[in-house]
């Protein structure tokens, strides 16, 4: 299965994506909503875990391009910012994929089961 990671901070995006990596999952990483979609167009991601607070376009930018892109692929979302919660799980629910909202921190094994809830229902 591949993964994926969507963050701007380069050592959350590489701990993400070692976490994936060491439980068996092919994981690659991106650090912003543009080099996400060359990605997704290039390894088409069983997975995208998306960040969304990031310079420039925002991961909510990034989840109706990955609508469009591929629309099949469940998303992720992992968010320390807790004011935009609200916003970020209405919107999810308006999307045709499946969307699970995720808190920061998190405990590796939470991040896991999220993951393979979305894998096993997509």
């Amino acid at each position: 299965m591949h993964i994926l990671v969507v963050d701007d901070e380069p050592l959350v995006a590489q701990t993400l994506t070692l976490i994936f990596q060491r439980h068996g999952f092919d994981a690659a990483t991106a650090y912003d909503a543009d080099q996400a979609l060359l990605a997704v167009r290039v390894t088409r991601p069983d997975l995208v875990l998306c960040d969304i607070d990031m310079p420039g376009r925002d991961g909510i930018s990034l989840m109706i391009d990955l609508t469009r892109e591929i629309p099949d692929c469940p998303i992720l979302v992992l968010t320390g910012f807790y004011s935009s919660l609200n916003r970020v799980r209405e919107f999810a629910a308006t999307l045709s994929q499946k969307v699970s909202v995720v808190t920061k921190p998190c405990q590796p094994m939470e991040l896991l089961r999220h993951a393979g809830e979305l894998m096993r229902v997509a």
